[in-house]
């Protein structure tokens, strides 16, 4: 069942796709102390028999803000978001399972960017391959106050990071020490690094190593839905049909296991399945900017999105203060709460509706 809740935007799918096709070949924060608690209620659902306040209670440790669940090591250091390929011969890609938050958005050409944001599973041995820098893209990993990893970038990008003195990390400049080639792939698809390389480089370049990351509200794991509708399976198109995204609910793992193109989307560092609790569809304004296909992507102004958790699928919109991260709000007025675990957040246009880009089945409500 195709959800189409939009009307038609100023910018047709089609002219940007054609645009983005003809690029297919293209390619300070305030140190504070790191939040140790994650405690979130939800008020009552107005149903006819009111539904108890769920709460989390503060575990024991270091709580991550991003999952939620206690830090792997015990430690939250300062995120890193890498900007990771998703071309399909970049797949499977290495850490992208043990991101807290997965981004997948569309680059030039028609092709995706995956922007994994690493904190609480800092002992990561492999990510990538890492791919280059959009201002957008920028933007999102600077929201958890995320040091940037990438190899290159747009013009604009370059002239952000240097106007601005940016903390990142760029393997054609100043951080190449800390990436390597891996020799079983081909370049521009073999670029990699891992959690400890990057954190020594950013250390020996002075960046801080802990900084205010925003978090969100987390809800008990064991409170079911009380609203939405089942939603066991859906799927997310962009343009090119070889970046088809799929997600099927696992009721035993309580998670929904990523598809590409019909087959399962795994991590090459230990062939499990990339996964989450919590997946947000979100619609954005995208504009051409160049002859090349350069991409504008508004992650600022909010707009239409579906949040999918439990098997079920949650009307709402995305919505973004100054300063702080994407969050999902119902259409009460009020923030979802997230389920314990790891985030995704899949950006599509709104040409020529949200809707067009999202379909889910009916299926029997979850057990």
């Amino acid at each position: 069942m195709t959800i189409n809740r939009s009307s038609a935007r100023p910018i047709s799918v089609f002219v940007l796709a054609a645009a983005l096709l003809s690029a297919c070949g293209t390619e300070n924060a305030v140190t504070v102390p790191v939040p140790t608690t994650v405690a979130a209620t939800v008020e009552p659902q107005p149903t006819e028999a009111a539904q108890p306040t769920p709460t989390i209670a503060p575990a024991a440790g270091i709580v991550s803000g991003l999952t939620g669940l206690p830090a792997t090591d015990g430690t939250l250091p300062r995120p890193l978001a890498v900007m990771i390929n998703n071309a399909p011969a970049a797949r499977p890609q290495s850490g992208v399972s043990e991101a807290d938050i997965l981004y997948e958005v569309l680059a030039e050409g028609g092709i995706t960017r995956l922007i994994g944001i690493f904190q609480s599973h800092t002992g990561v041995v492999k990510i990538g391959p890492i791919r280059s820098i959009r201002p957008y893209l920028l933007d999102i990993g600077e929201s958890y106050g995320g040091v940037t990893v990438h190899a290159g970038g747009s013009p604009a990008a370059y002239a952000i990071l240097q106007k601005q003195k940016k903390e990142d990390m760029d393997e054609i400049g100043r951080a190449g020490a800390y990436f390597w080639r891996d020799k079983e792939r081909k370049a521009p698809h073999n670029l990699y690094s891992n959690a400890a390389k990057l954190r020594e480089g950013a250390g020996k370049l002075g960046f801080a190593e802990s900084v205010e990351v925003p978090g969100l509200l987390f809800i008990d794991p064991d409170y079911a839905p009380t609203e939405g509708k089942p939603a066991l399976e859906f799927n997310v198109s962009f343009l090119l049909k070889s970046y088809t995204v799929g997600y099927k609910y696992n009721a035993e793992q309580r998670t929904y296991v990523r598809w590409v193109n019909g087959k399962p989307h795994l991590d090459l560092n230990n062939n499990s399945p990339v996964a989450a609790a919590n997946v947000i569809v979100m619609g954005s304004d995208h504009k051409v900017l160049d002859d090349v296909g350069r991409l504008q992507v508004d992650v600022e102004l909010g707009g239409e999105a579906l949040l999918f958790q439990r098997g079920v699928a949650i009307p709402g919109k995305w919505s973004r203060r100054p300063g702080d991260i994407i969050r999902f709000v119902k259409e009460d007025g009020r923030e979802a709460l997230m389920y314990p675990g790891i985030t995704h957040i899949l950006i599509v246009p709104n040409s020529p509706s949200f809707g067009s880009h999202v379909d889910y089945a009916l299926a029997p409500s979850p057990t």
